[in-house]
């Protein structure tokens, strides 16, 4: 166990070095935003200042990660929720499903600093869901420009053009359901009524 902590720890000063060269900033900027003097910062990257949970906390803040990705800590209990997150077009990607095909879970990460600011709709094939755990979202969906908050979902075929990113400067944690051949994240019962000419649940 001793063996796993140490293993653990040493890891951190490269992953810090990583995630700020990845986020392009200096390490000025980093002391700026976490309150940490700058030749800590280097220490810690470098591996010559042990990590304590005092530093550390700042760090997983200012980077939009957490605890456990900063020092890649030891999985326990269930092996089966360790699926390690990655970092694609701004943000970062925690898988939440494995199986291969049909509708797959992940929790999103925005950081407030993302490259993800200035809206660049795509389309590609399938369909998504969006909930929004923590800060606000701006979703671009063909002609609509909305803002999401906590406890608000949307849905949407993703050949329409669609971009999503912070919608202000703080970052933003939301669920996303994706099906790649389109399938829907639930089902809707259709009333028992007639529809309305045109209507397509």
């Amino acid at each position: 166990m001793d063996n796993d902590l140490d293993h653990a720890l040493e890891a951190v000063g490269p992953r810090l070095r990583a995630l700020r060269t990845q986020r392009e900033i200096t390490l000025s900027e980093l002391s700026a935003a976490t309150g940490i003097s700058v030749s800590t910062l280097s220490r810690l990257e470098s591996g010559a200042r042990r990590p304590n949970l005092e530093l550390l906390l700042p760090l997983a803040k200012a980077h939009g990660v957490t605890l456990d990705e900063l020092v890649d800590a030891p999985p326990t209990g269930d092996p089966r929720v360790h699926l390690r997150p990655v970092t694609r077009h701004g943000m970062t990607m925690l898988p939440l499903t494995r199986r291969a095909g049909g509708i797959q879970a992940y929790k999103l990460i925005i950081p407030a600093d993302s490259s993800r600011r200035e809206p660049a709709p795509q389309t590609h094939e399938g369909y998504e869901w969006l909930y929004i755990l923590n800060g606000r979202l701006r979703v671009v969906l063909g002609e609509h420009d909305l803002v999401l908050t906590p406890g608000e979902a949307a849905e949407f075929d993703t050949r329409v053009p669609h971009w999503f990113g912070a919608a202000d400067d703080q970052p933003v944690e939301i669920l996303s359901l994706f099906g790649k051949q389109g399938e829907r994240a639930h089902l809707r019962a259709r009333p028992k009524a007639k529809d309305s000419p045109g209507r397509d649940d």
